[in-house]
């Protein structure tokens, strides 16, 4: 055994790794992403803490067009027998919802892990939604490490559970947990499996008269799912007076506090930490019977407080997100941990004279999306504001809502600006335009492109493309920049109404001219405005 100091996205990975990994797929996704960052790393320098260069160069580590199509990956890898992961954001595993949801039931063959990191506070995400509801939902195991030592351990534990139980197995990772760093325990790797192609095909297959079958089968397997659950949750006695529940980082907050709680209850506090999923409920029953009421600590949606607390209430309080002792919203601190405990919060030391002055995000300096935005402003100007529209879409370029440029007026997720800009234009509006990335073009826009062509819808599209995916961390895109073109054109836009343009200051004024004369045409319109991302080219320079 040695340690190894890990983030806990780099935790995940290397115990993915040490389980025996042999395949992992993802898309790119605040704070997810270090994960498949680390296996690319890793597997370019032919190290990996622990482990030997043969065994490194044996595993594969792939960035995909989307979380769906890596999802879907993994579970071919899963079908040859190979141990599989795909990990992603929570937002994420909204787009790989179907092959999520459908592989529920099926018998899995190789151990298929899912990752998926949940942003709490939403720094970089569009929601707060909590992906033990999405496992739930499925009836499928979760898994919600404490820290960067469970997050490896876990890891290594969940492709064994997956093997067994024939089930994927999510593990729910959160923004601190992923982007902190600690010491971890790592130990001796395992081989990977070997390939053997599952038995039971029928068992891969949901059309409706197998799936009857396999779904009664996973029904049939929740109770020892919840028994797995039961044995691994922690249960601690203590004093009567109240009884806390913790899953994932909360436990690190209460263990924080924990001392000064002992103090205020007299010793002794009976304690239940939860690290898995379907919820041990007779282990919070056990908890309930020796304690006069229940605070549940938990980050993200009050999950396991609905689930005990019941539409009518119960005859023992319970306490958590629902009744106001924490926030509904936002990350889990110390501090708020504290109070729901009754403690009286820490004061820290006044400093009002070192205000520092409000920053609001911006485009970098030199960003290309500065000059597609100049030229996109201009060359729309003339028209009234009420009848056109400019739909943004996730990536750096969705801060062209902010000053000066204040461009966009619509952002929901990925892709989204192409349909959006159509439906808009469909409904009257014009002239219409959806910007968005070329990775995120590819990502999920051709689709909503296709229906505008096979509609003849009036719109424009504008590609930014930067040649990578800036945002979480300079990625590459799945494609080359120069495929862009062809594939509009390949899609049935107008060859003619296919536009190439240089994202530069130089060539503001025939981008101008380009850009009206797009906006005036009666149909689809694709321009493309490119120019690599700075920040690309830095990493690249220091590669």
């Amino acid at each position: 055994m040695s340690f190894e100091t890990l983030l806990g996205d780099e935790a995940i990975a290397l115990g993915a790794l040490h389980a025996g990994l042999s395949c992992a797929y993802a898309y790119p996704g605040t704070p997810s992403t270090e994960i498949m960052d680390s296996l690319i790393d890793w597997k370019k320098a032919h190290a990996a803490p622990g482990m030997s260069t043969e065994a490194v160069d044996a595993y594969v580590a792939q960035w995909c067009t989307n979380e769906k199509t890596a999802y879907e990956s993994a579970l071919g890898t899963s079908f040859a027998g190979k141990r599989t992961m795909v990990s992603m954001k929570h937002v994420g595993l909204n787009v790989a919802g179907d092959p999520f949801m459908n592989s529920a039931i099926l018998k899995i063959n190789g151990g298929l892990v899912v990752v998926v990191a949940d942003d709490p506070s939403m720094h970089s995400s569009q929601d707060e939604q909590d992906s033990r509801v999405f496992a739930d939902f499925a009836r499928i195991p979760c898994f919600e490490p404490s820290d960067q030592q469970e997050a490896y351990d876990l890891a290594r534990r969940a492709f064994d559970y997956s093997e067994k139980w024939q089930v994927p197995v999510l593990i729910r990772m959160v923004t601190r947990l992923a982007h902190s760093r600690s010491s971890v325990k790592i130990e001796a790797p395992k081989a990977q499996n070997r390939l053997h192609k599952t038995e039971d095909t029928k068992s891969w297959i949901v059309m409706p008269a197998i799936a009857k079958k396999l779904w009664k089968n996973h029904l049939a397997k929740q109770d020892d799912l919840r028994g797995e659950a039961e044995k691994a949750s922690t249960l601690t006695a203590g004093g009567k007076e109240i009884g806390v529940i913790t899953s994932g980082i909360a436990l690190t907050y209460y263990n924080e506090n924990l001392a000064d709680a002992e103090k205020l209850y007299g010793g002794k506090i009976a304690h239940l930490h939860i690290n898995s999923y379907p919820i041990p409920t007779e282990r919070i029953k056990e908890l309930a019977s020796q304690v006069k009421k229940l605070l549940v600590i938990e980050e993200g949606y009050p999950y396991i407080e609905d689930r005990i607390r019941g539409v009518f209430g119960a005859p023992l309080p319970v306490m958590g997100k629902r009744s106001g002792e924490i926030p509904l919203d936002g990350e889990l601190t110390p501090d708020s941990v504290r109070k729901a405990l009754g403690l009286k919060v820490r004061e820290g030391l006044s400093q009002s004279e070192l205000v520092a002055p409000n920053r609001p995000p911006q485009l970098c300096p030199g960003c290309p999306h500065r000059d597609s935005y100049a030229f996109l402003m201009e060359a729309i100007k003339d028209y009234p504001v009420d009848a056109r529209s400019i739909h943004g879409d996730i990536g750096c370029y969705t801060l062209g809502v902010m000053p000066p440029y204040n461009a966009i007026e619509s952002c929901v997720c990925m892709g989204a600006s192409a349909g959006m800009a159509r439906g808009a234009s469909v409904a009257g509006l014009g002239p219409t335009v959806g910007v968005i990335g070329d990775s995120t073009f590819y990502h999920s826009g051709i689709t909503n492109l296709i229906d505008a062509v096979a509609h003849h819808t009036n719109f424009t599209l504008i590609i930014m493309d930067n040649d990578t995916t800036a945002m979480t961390g300079a990625q590459p895109t799945i494609l080359p920049s120069e495929r862009l073109r062809r594939i509009a054109v390949a899609i049935g836009v107008e060859e003619d109404h296919v536009v190439c343009l240089t994202a530069h200051k130089n060539n503001h004024e025939e981008n101008v001219a380009a850009t009206k004369r797009e906006l005036a045409y009666n149909g689809v319109s694709v321009i493309i405005s490119s120019r690599e991302c700075l920040e690309a080219l830095k990493k690249a320079r220091k590669a």
